[in-house]
């Protein structure tokens, strides 16, 4: 059986392009397939990290490295939903929602993960306008201002530590009446003067200017009491999921968090299979590690085509 592509890289955000950045440079036939060019960091304002920009939009970064990717003239893009995965002897087959189907060599799965959100009225509207969900990428755009962390587990903990060093004041929303971070980052937290605790309260509303978030309705769920509380920024720590469905389906290995294991080449358990980002089991997640390891894939898979199909 003939293969369309020899590489199919499923997800269009940063990741996915640097994977197709390098496959492009490696002459390699790929495809980039992606329900929303760009993937998350499209909803963040102000990228602060990224090497060589000291300040660019997230839409504006991850449309510089689709068009790198794409003048290659061996990478094109699709957009659409990937639905189904089967491995049929040593290629891939990649079904879209719209009935497409395609053949590959090897797969580069490059999904992220999806935050987990906390469903209020406002929170949609305001995503990347005073709501977000990185403090690491967000963080620095808040020096000496009013910051809240809603959450309760080891996330909202540590990105409350780190949220300290950049605002006047961190208050941490607890929805119930302890916290279940790591001991060692609790009393971190506990003991930083900057950093407050509210608990047995829950967000439920987020208001604004039309502009920028900077207040939102607290529920007591302890005294049954509602009050309005501002804030400059508000960043929602509850955790996110890995978008491993794909890869569940053709038996790749998978951790308890639901993130695909991966050695440090980028491979799974499932021959010709790779992965990278924010859908993997590394521990530090950013758009600059998720290029890089996207770049590693697909080296790794150009070695493995070389030897499997070439020789």
């Amino acid at each position: 059986m003939n293969s369309d592509y020899d590489v199919i890289i499923i997800g269009a955000g940063c990741t996915g392009y640097g994977a197709a950045l390098y496959s492009g440079r490696f002459e390699l036939k790929t495809l980039i397939i992606g329900e929303v060019k760009g993937g998350t960091i499209i909803q963040t304002n102000d990228v602060a990290n990224y090497p060589g920009f000291k300040q660019i939009d997230g839409f504006e970064l991850a449309t510089k490295l689709e068009q790198h990717a794409l003048d290659y003239s061996s990478v094109s893009q699709k957009e659409g939903k990937v639905i189904k995965l089967e491995k049929i002897e040593d290629l891939f087959k990649v079904y879209l929602e719209n009935g497409e189907n395609f053949t590959s060599k090897t797969v580069i799965l490059a999904t992220g993960t999806e935050w987990k959100q906390l469903g209020v009225p406002g929170e949609k509207e305001y995503t990347g306008k005073g709501i977000h969900y990185c403090a690491l990428c967000d963080g620095g755009f808040y020096k000496n201002k009013k910051i809240v962390v809603v959450g309760g587990g080891d996330s909202a903990v540590k990105e409350s530590n780190l949220l300290s060093t950049y605002g006047s004041e961190v208050i941490v929303l607890v929805r119930k009446d302890v916290l279940k971070g790591e001991p060692v980052n609790v009393s971190r937290a506990l003991k930083n003067p900057k950093i407050k605790f509210m608990y047995n309260v829950e967000v439920k509303e987020i208001y604004g200017d039309g502009k920028k978030a900077n207040k939102c309705k607290l529920y007591d769920n302890k005294e049954n009491t509602t009050q309005d509380f501002n804030f400059d920024g508000m960043f929602i720590e509850i955790g996110h999921n890995a978008l491993s469905d794909l890869a569940k389906q053709l038996g790749v290995q998978i951790d308890s968090r639901g993130e695909v294991i991966i050695d440090r080449h980028g491979f799974t358990n499932v021959e010709g299979f790779f992965a990278a980002g924010d859908v993997v089991d590394t521990n530090f997640k950013q758009a600059i590690t998720g290029v890089a390891e996207g770049v590693t894939a697909s080296y790794n898979a150009y070695e493995y085509i070389e030897k499997k199909f070439k020789n």
